[in-house]
């Protein structure tokens, strides 16, 4: 991916101002067409990203569930007991 300065690398030219040293400068037209080269590349990588992520969420996916052995839900046979046996009981 380009940094911002090489969007405009080949736009830029030296202006002196009176009586100080050259300054880079850059027309309004060449970097309004670098935003929108920028922002053309911009969304190229955000779609390229984004099918990255679906095609790793998908990959992922697919080993988690041969990953996990079948579940059978079976009855618990824990007791369960109170927290303090000497209270009485609270309606719920």
């Amino acid at each position: 991916m380009k940094s911002a300065a090489e969007y405009l690398e080949a736009h830029v030219f030296e202006a002196r101002r009176p009586r100080r040293e050259l300054q880079p400068v850059v027309a309004y037209t060449d970097a309004v067409q670098a935003i929108e080269q920028a922002l053309a590349d911009a969304e190229k990588y955000k779609y390229l990203l984004m099918r990255a992520l679906r095609r790793h969420a998908d990959a992922t996916a697919v080993a988690a569930v041969h990953a996990v052995p079948s579940i059978t839900l079976v009855p618990d046979v824990t007791p369960v007991l109170p927290l303090y046996p000497n209270q009485p009981r609270m309606a719920a």
